[in-house]
């Protein structure tokens, strides 16, 4: 299996509900690096996994709109704890159905799967990987 790899980064807000949260229960902010891994079995015609260029363009338009927001105020995550690992699955369905329109040309639609993988610190991050497929919010 090949795999290419593409970084961003966002700075959001956000607090939980759940007293298992404790003090995160509290409005705070995390800074989260996001790696989109794309894997494929076997290259195209041109021996590419899909264009890193457009790759990169399209999982920064993806994080654009959690760019700088306050996640509780995002109407579409309302009733959600916006956990990293609620975050995975919802940038992956994000960036899922916007690869499936054809945001990477054809040769997009031939990818086998996604990682999304957001690095909270050196020290913690999560990871949700899945088919090409559009998947359900939380999920």
């Amino acid at each position: 299996m090949y795999s290419l790899t593409v970084r961003d980064h966002i700075m959001i807000a956000h607090s939980f509900k759940g007293a298992v949260f404790g003090p995160a229960q509290k409005l705070h902010g995390a800074t989260f690096i996001c790696d989109l891994e794309m894997r494929r079995r076997s290259l195209d015609a041109d021996g590419l996994i899909v264009d890193i260029g457009m790759a990169s363009a399209l999982l920064s338009e993806v994080l654009k709109p959690l760019n700088y927001r306050n996640l509780d105020e995002v109407p579409e995550l309302t009733g959600s704890n916006t956990t990293t690992e609620f975050l995975c699955g919802e940038i992956h369905r994000r960036l899922s159905a916007r690869i499936m329109d054809g945001a990477l040309g054809e040769g997009g639609k031939e990818l086998d799967s996604l990682k999304i993988t957001l690095h909270e610190s050196h020290l913690a991050w999560a990871t949700y990987e899945a088919p090409l497929t559009p998947v359900e919010a939380g999920k």
